[in-house]
This record gives structure tokens, C-alpha cells and sequence, in this order.
């Protein structure tokens, strides 16, 4: 189940989630949003969340292992399906989803991404996986078009119902009914940064200063860019849009907010937008491992760094246990976290402290070695 995470200041919390339930913990099999066959990808994750320094916790983060099953050709160009024949158009592949939501002004956007983020994205995706093709050749721009599409569309939804322009169920009485209404005060609001992964793709979406970043080949690979005022083309948007950046204490949108797109926020559009920017971007066998987390952690910690730390964590931990340790049988729990990429994702938080963070810091780590679903390294 996809929620808020809470943590204790100046300690590393572990995060476990049972990824196949919904909001109101009702179980849930993925999405059968594809064909017949079915590319399996069973993923190694963990997570850990701290308060740090600050008063309150204001990150959420999600892990949905199974998230949903995504026809192959919303991945694979027209060439290769061809190639393929009939197995191509009636593949699938099994995806799963990673979040970390960076609340500021209060926790109630960030929380309220990490329980509807996922579940607004699999209807965006079963729209997408519904229609006829893709645009232009089928080639890696249609794909990308297709997935811009889809998290755009799940984004804007979902900062429509935090700013009350969309309805949203909520329970009254014990009666669950559609009401506009929003879902925090005008001044907070939250960063997103989701990723996908399967077997074959690693597709993140970002919006805000929270950061995703692939290790591939021992060096690091920052598959999103922050959204910051003082970036060029963020900077330009703003000012066409009417708006101003003010120096103080770092640039800042209208002189308050240091990101410059979020979800929620709603005081300050549409100088603030929540349009994320996409990547899609296929595995190699060089991926080591996938970070992700909140400002809290890359304020003091470069990617070069976080990358070394993880990579080598995850590494140190198999060599002590001798080997991956899994669930019964000895085979991968795809609910439950791996303690390997748990241990790596605690050590990151420990570092961050360690480097003097302030902020809450949430990370997510996912180890991408596939040889380790054998139990080796």
C-alpha cells in the first residue's frame, strides 16, 4: 500500500509497503493492461525516511510492486514489434512504481500524491494502452509522446483535485461522495518524481527539485533535471507567464518558493506549474542500481557519491550475508523490501546527516542487477 512515510529525527526509518493494494488497503492484482504474454521483472528495493532537524515530517514516498501490466508496444518501436510477429502485439510487461513526494507549506499534498499518484497514472496508462497505435513511425519520439501524454494527463488531474478545480471521493458520515473541495491550504504543496521499471525501461517523471538518478556502469546517470528558478528556460517560462524570480536566500519564485514547478501551490500559478518532464530510457546490463529522493539527500550529497555509496553498500551487504536473502522458498517477496537496497538506502540517509541535512530525507533505492534474482552477484 502506497502512503505517507513518517520518520524520527536524526534516525534512518525503514519503509515497507505491500505495493498491491489500494488506498484503503483493499487487495489489488495488477493491472492487466496489456496481452497474453508477459515479461516478468521482480524488483529490489528499499527505503528509508527521517524527520532530520525539522519540526515536522513533510515527505511522502510510494512503492507499487506490482503497479500494472503495459502492452509492449507502448515500449518497442513499430520494427521491432514487426520482428516479434504476433508475440510482440500480444505482449506485456510487468511494471512497478517508485515515488517520492517533497511537501512544503504542510505534509497534505505530498501524502496525498503518494496514495493517488499511482492509482490516477494505471487510468491514464489503460487509456494509452487503448489506442490505436502510436504517432509518427512508432519510433522512440512516438513512445515518448505516449508517456509525456500519460503523466501529464495524471499529473494535472491530481493538482486539479488538490486545488478543488476537480472532484475528488471523500467520506462523510460513512457515505463516500464527489466533492470539489481542496486538499490543503493554497500555500502547499509537493514535488513528484515517479519511476517505472520493468524488465526493459526505466521511465521516470519529475516535477520539482526532488531527484532521480541511475547508476550505470559504477557512474552516475541523473535521468531528471531540478526544477529551479534560476534554470534558463524555468526562468524564462516564469517571466512570460508575468512572473518574477527574487534572490533571497536563494532564487525564488515571487521571492517565496525555491522550486519552480510543483503540485498544489495553487497561491502562486501559474507561475508554478505541474507538468512534469519524462524520460524513457532503456536498461542495459551495465545498471547497477536506481536512487531516489528528496532534496534533503542531494542538497548535501552529489550523484557521483550517492551512487558510490549505494552501489558499494549493496555489494558489501551481499558479501557479509554471503549471497541475496529472500523470502520462502528463496525466492524474491515482490511486496516486501530487499535488504540489501534497504541497507543502501538507510546508509544514504545516515550519510546525509552525517554531511549536515536539515531537511526532511526520504530515499528510495532499487537494485537493477538482474543476476541477483539468481542469488548471485
Amino acid at each position: 500500500m502506497a502512503t505517507a512515510c513518517d520518520g524520527d529525527a536524526g534516525a534512518a526509518r525503514p519503509v515497507g509497503r505491500a505495493g498491491g493494494a489500494e488506498p484503503d488497503g483493499s487487495a489489488r492484482a495488477a493491472a492487466g493492461l496489456g496481452g497474453k504474454r508477459r515479461s516478468e521483472c521482480v524488483p529490489l528495493w528499499g527505503c528509508a525516511t527521517t524527520r532530520g532537524h525539522r519540526k515536522a515530517m513533510e515527505d511522502a514516498c510510494a512503492a507499487v510492486p506490482p503497479f500494472a501490466d503495459v502492452p509492449v508496444r507502448m515500449l518497442a518501436s513499430e520494427r521491432k514489434l514487426d520482428a516479434l510477429g504476433r508475440v510482440g502485439v500480444d505482449a506485456s510487461a510487468a511494471m512497478h512504481l517508485f515515488g517520492v513526494y517533497d511537501g512544503h507549506g504542510g505534509s497534505e499534498v505530498a501524502n496525498y500524491c503518494g496514495d493517488r499518484i499511482h492509482v490516477v497514472l494505471r487510468e491514464a496508462l489503460s487509456r494509452a494502452a487503448g489506442a490505436r497505435g502510436l504517432s509518427g513511425s512508432g519510433e522512440l519520439g512516438g513512445i515518448q509522446e505516449l508517456w509525456e501524454k500519460a503523466f501529464c494527463e495524471c499529473f494535472q488531474r491530481v493538482d486539479d483535485e488538490v486545488s478543488g478545480e476537480a472532484s475528488r471521493f471523500m467520506f462523510a458520515d460513512g457515505v463516500s461522495e464527489a466533492r470539489r473541495e481542496p486538499v490543503a491550504a493554497d500555500d502547499v504543496g509537493s514535488t513528484a518524481v515517479v519511476a517505472l521499471v520493468c524488465s526493459s525501461h526505466v521511465i521516470v517523471a519529475n516535477c520539482g527539485d526532488s531527484r532521480v538518478v541511475l547508476c550505470r556502469g559504477k557512474e552516475p546517470m541523473a535521468l531528471s533535471v531540478d526544477h529551479k528558478p534560476d534554470r534558463e528556460d524555468e526562468h524564462a517560462r516564469i517571466e512570460a507567464a508575468g512572473g518574477h524570480i527574487v534572490n533571497w536566500h536563494g532564487h525564488r519564485v515571487a521571492g517565496v518558493l525555491a522550486m519552480s514547478r510543483s503540485i498544489g501551490d495553487r497561491y502562486i500559478k501559474p507561475f508554478i506549474i505541474p507538468k512534469p518532464e519524462v524520460r524513457v530510457v532503456p536498461r542495459t546490463n551495465g545498471d547497477d542500481c536506481l536512487i531516489l529522493a528528496s532534496d534533503g539527500l542531494w542538497d548535501v550529497i552529489s550523484n557521483e557519491d550517492a551512487c558510490r555509496a549505494a552501489r558499494l553498500h549493496i555489494l558489501r551487504w551481499h558479501k557479509k550475508n554471503n549471497g541475496t536473502c529472500f523470502g520462502e522458498g528463496g525466492k524474491p517477496t515482490i511486496s516486501e523490501s530487499d535488504p540489501a537496497s534497504q541497507a543502501a538506502a538507510e546508509c544514504l540517509v545516515r550519510l546525509a546527516l552525517s554531511r549536515g541535512s536539515e531537511d526532511n530525507i526520504t530515499v528510495i533505492v532499487i537494485d537493477l542487477k538482474r543476476r541477483k534474482m539468481h542469488g548471485q552477484r
